[in-house]
């Protein structure tokens, strides 16, 4: 017997999601076979991530994040602001919202396209060589390069994700390069297995690595540009911590429509 699931696609900066209004929980959250097969870019809707929009007491709706592969996955910043623009849509929220997500409360307000959504506080950054480690609600490399355009960053990227260090789940890999105005980033996404458009809590994660890079201090907004289009990053560093961290950027409606699952 068939089951027909409605859904909606939006985008942010290129990061693609699936989006389902789950308040009737009728969407099976342990079927990682069925949220992978919508994922599929070929047999499927599509999508890096698939989301759960739920029900949850004392916040707005709660964040069910799920990566391409069909398992629950960590915090996706651009999905957050996916599912922000989801939720106005469906008329749950106006201009401003509180959220549940697997990482804890969040904070975000809208406005036409962009949302400006508050990240979890980082106070804890390590090294490995040359690169920045941290987790800004998913764990995060960041390497700084030159040329980044030109980069292998398929090969790269899955040889760190893949390094014993950072044990069987990975990390996540972010290659950044200063450019006028900002920073250039591009992304290998664990869970995608891939390179993706773009990346928020890698956004975010690159940015603060760029201010203890720099010695920063004080209240901080940094530009960071990726291949889906142009994020904003702004925090208050004070010693290593890192507080009021918001990533800002466009989170677009592509398309919706019904599903029919065997």
């Amino acid at each position: 017997m068939s089951t027909k699931i409605q859904f909606s696609k939006y985008q942010g900066a290129g990061n693609d999601f699936v989006l389902i209004d789950n308040r009737n929980g009728l969407f099976d959250r342990k079927n990682e076979e069925l949220v992978k097969k919508l994922c599929d870019r070929r047999f499927g809707i599509g999508g890096d991530g698939l989301m759960l929009l739920q029900n949850t007491e004392n916040f707005d709706f709660e964040m069910v994040y799920y990566n391409a592969d069909g398992a629950e996955g960590t915090m996706c910043g651009n999905g957050g602001r996916c599912i922000v623009a989801f939720a106005r849509d469906l008329n749950i929220i106006s201009e401003k919202t509180d959220f549940l997500a697997v990482d804890g409360p969040h904070d975000a307000e809208i406005s036409s396209d962009q949302v400006n959504l508050g990240m979890i506080n980082v106070d804890t950054i390590a090294r490995d060589g040359e690169a920045f480690v941290m987790n800004t609600g998913s764990p995060h490399y960041i390497l700084k390069v030159e040329n980044l355009k030109d980069l292998d960053v398929f090969n790269e990227g899955s040889a760190i994700r893949n390094n014993e260090t950072y044990g069987a789940k990975g990390i996540n890999v972010n290659f950044i390069e200063e450019e006028e105005g900002g920073y250039f980033v591009r992304t290998f996404e664990r869970g995608v297995e891939d390179e993706t458009f773009a990346c928020g809590t890698g956004a975010t994660a690159a940015a603060i690595a760029m201010a203890i890079d720099k010695d920063l201090y004080g209240d901080i907004s940094i530009p960071i540009r990726v291949l889906g289009g142009q994020l904003y990053i702004s925090f208050t560093r004070q010693g290593n911590t890192f507080t009021n961290v918001y990533l800002k950027g466009p989170a677009n409606f592509v398309f919706s429509g019904v599903i029919e699952i065997d």
